[in-house]
């Protein structure tokens, strides 16, 4: 859903009709009741806003998913998953609070996996890049509990095994090979029911592949490392879909115009 609504809502200001969702998204296989508890449970998230015409029902965006979307839009089509252009600076951090925060610090531990730190153990965590904290830490009432540092590692630290240990690389490379079986052919999922759903499907996967992915520099990687073929094929793939996907979306989208 939110592949879909970052590629054909996402700046437009519009809310879709329900029934579209509907249509689309069974097309893709999903159930008009699945369909309709995941615009809810949005809805109660703050991710879709409802907005009603006469009786039909319209969903669009928040400024909240506004901003998740953008920041999906950066990471698969900005930044990429390979950074073959560090500086050498790491950002480091670490944290120290009560045993029964444990919620806070599992949402602390959630925004650093996806803002690219990996764990060193005993609230240490480190990144590849010079990352500002201060929203990743908001909301969240740790001033006194972390201390941030950046700059350049300097000996005797050992890079190649500090990064092992902080990071799932065989983790990331079973999941860049397991899209590249599935992608890296000259029909990939001749199943699907048009390019829609293999473009909705492809975007999707890669995201949540670039999600967890925390852009180690690539001097530092295999130099067979999965996500630099898995990177071409995506933009070789996108080149070939994203044309007749988007007829096929505008022609299923009704919506109206909002503010």
């Amino acid at each position: 859903m939110l592949t879909f609504l970052g590629n054909y809502v996402l700046r437009r200001d519009i809310a879709v009709f329900s029934g579209s969702f509907i249509e689309l998204f069974g097309r893709l296989g999903v159930s008009e009741h699945a369909l309709r508890s995941t615009l809810t449970r949005m809805v109660g998230k703050d991710l879709l806003a409802r907005h009603r015409q006469g009786r039909r029902m319209h969903f669009g965006l928040t400024d909240r998913s506004r901003r998740i979307l953008m920041d999906g839009e950066q990471r698969v089509w900005t930044h990429g998953a390979v950074n073959g252009d560090w500086d050498g600076s790491w950002t480091v951090l670490a944290f120290s609070m009560p045993e029964s925060w444990q919620s806070r610090r599992h949402e602390l531990r959630s925004r650093l996996t996806w803002a690219g730190f990996g764990s060193l153990g005993n609230g240490m965590w480190i990144a590849p890049a010079e990352v500002d904290v201060t929203p990743i830490a908001a909301g969240l009432g740790l001033n006194g509990h972390m201390k941030v540092f950046t700059g350049a590692a300097q000996e005797p630290t050992d890079v190649p095994s500090m990064i092992k240990d902080a990071f799932d690389l065989d983790g990331l490379t079973e999941n860049y090979q397991a899209f590249l079986a599935r992608w890296d052919r000259p029909d990939p999922l001749p199943d699907a029911p048009d390019d829609l759903a293999r473009f909705l499907w492809m975007t999707t996967e890669w995201l949540q592949l670039v999600r967890f992915d925390p852009r180690l520099p690539v001097e530092y990687l295999p130099q067979d490392w999965p996500a630099i073929r898995g990177e071409h094929v995506l933009w070789e793939l996108r080149a070939r879909y994203e044309e007749p996907a988007r007829r096929l979306a505008d022609e299923a989208l009704e919506f109206i115009r909002v503010d």
